[in-house]
């Protein structure tokens, strides 16, 4: 605990959507002893990206800092799954799914966290042990009218959308996991405000401190509009190699790639608006920025060497057109065989979905030796070393 208090406020608060209150924030910081900071993630689906790694990002400097992180696994919350931003009850998952997803979880988010400062828990550790006395006792520490005031059930019940009771019963979930951890601090994104005001709530009716909250804002999606999530299509993904990280970084906007900065590369508002002085100054290229931010964060959720070898295929690629450093793709059964389009696409692994090939084709998104593939039920004939480019950031040599 050696950096000074303002010197420490100023790093939390860079790129954070708020913190509520800052007062106590600033006092608990003041306590010069470390505190316990909690992060929750229902283990929903196995793979992570790096929308989920802005808030991660953020708990690495709180544990930079010399605080106490816990990484909470919701395998318990998940059984219920979380409805913020839901429209309709979530499908339950099996404790084998969960069980999957959880392990997979640790995996990625280690990428970010330093694995021998990390606690990691599960809430199933004391949820499972409540019974149903000690749940009535927790349900009566929240009124009906605080519960629907949330969004997300004020707008279901007004469009007459049915609500579980179950679901009812997250956010005391939830709000009980920071009791359990007696948290000073919790992590989330915006969309979780609610959830983590709830927190706060039930720890005053358990006679403990009330834990500050830090939120931060949701990553947008490669398109600059969508929140990033795999669902739109608009991710990277932390499972995903370093040179198709590097690919989709490079194909974002000049404009949000100063956000990337602020919420995944570390960078203070301070520096931003020095880097963007020089941009406007033409004292800096926008594209050379672009490729160093691109850089800069395959090398801290991947590695330098594969960051830099990353962006060497880029250059080759992209910027020099040379080919051969494409992806070789296997695709011998093919070659000479009359193939639908959206069957090589899924052959080579450069969609995951007949959805997601129709997307990119009409969006003239999609070439084969160097001509538009126009048709989604057009049909291709393949010949070895032809180059099919998918998207900004795919391309593929057959062999």
């Amino acid at each position: 605990m050696n950096t000074p208090v303002q010197e420490a406020l100023e790093i939390l608060k860079s790129g954070a959507n708020s913190i509520i209150p800052l007062d106590d924030f600033v006092k608990k910081l003041s306590k010069n002893k470390p505190l316990n900071i909690k992060l929750g993630m229902d283990p929903t689906a196995p793979d992570l990206h790096l929308g989920h790694a802005v808030v991660l990002c953020k708990l690495r400097q709180f544990q930079d800092l010399g605080h106490k992180v816990t990484f909470l696994i919701g395998d318990y919350t998940t059984l219920i799954g979380d409805p913020t931003g839901r429209s309709k009850t979530r499908p339950p998952l099996t404790p084998a799914e969960i069980e999957s997803n959880a392990k997979t979880y640790f995996q990625q988010v280690t990428k970010i966290l330093d694995p021998e400062k990390t606690i990691v828990r599960y809430n199933s550790e004391w949820l499972a042990k409540l019974t149903f006395a000690d749940l009535i006792k927790l349900c009566a520490k929240v009124t009906v009218a605080q519960i629907i005031e949330r969004e997300d059930f004020s707008k279901r019940l007004a469009e007459k959308a049915p609500i579980s009771m179950h679901e009812l019963l997250y956010p005391l979930m939830q709000g009980y996991d920071s009791v359990a951890l007696e948290a000073d601090v919790e992590l989330g994104g915006t969309d979780q405000t609610f959830n983590l005001l709830m927190g706060r709530h039930l720890q005053e009716h358990y006679q403990q401190e009330p834990q500050c909250i830090l939120t931060m804002p949701l990553l947008e999606g490669l398109d600059g509009v969508q929140k990033m999530s795999k669902s739109y299509g608009n991710y990277v993904g932390l499972w995903e190699s370093a040179e198709a990280a590097y690919g989709k970084l490079m194909s974002i906007s000049d404009t949000l790639m100063w956000r990337y900065l602020l919420l995944l590369g570390g960078k203070t508002e301070a520096q931003i608006t020095a880097m963007q002085a020089e941009v406007a100054a033409g004292t800096s290229h926008p594209m050379n920025v672009k490729k160093s931010m691109a850089h800069l964060l395959v090398s801290r959720f991947w590695s330098v060497d594969n960051a830099t070898k990353a962006q060497t295929q880029f250059e080759s690629l992209f910027q020099k057109q040379d080919y051969s450093a494409a992806t070789p793709a296997d695709c011998t059964a093919l070659i000479g065989v009359e193939t639908w389009i959206v069957d090589i696409l899924k052959h080579l692994g450069a969609v995951a979905s007949s959805s997601d090939a129709k997307r990119l084709i009409e969006a003239k998104a999609v070439d084969v030796d160097e001509q538009t593939v126009t048709d989604f039920k057009g049909m291709i004939v393949l010949k070895k070393d032809v180059i099919i480019k998918v998207g900004k950031h795919k391309i593929y040599k057959v062999q």
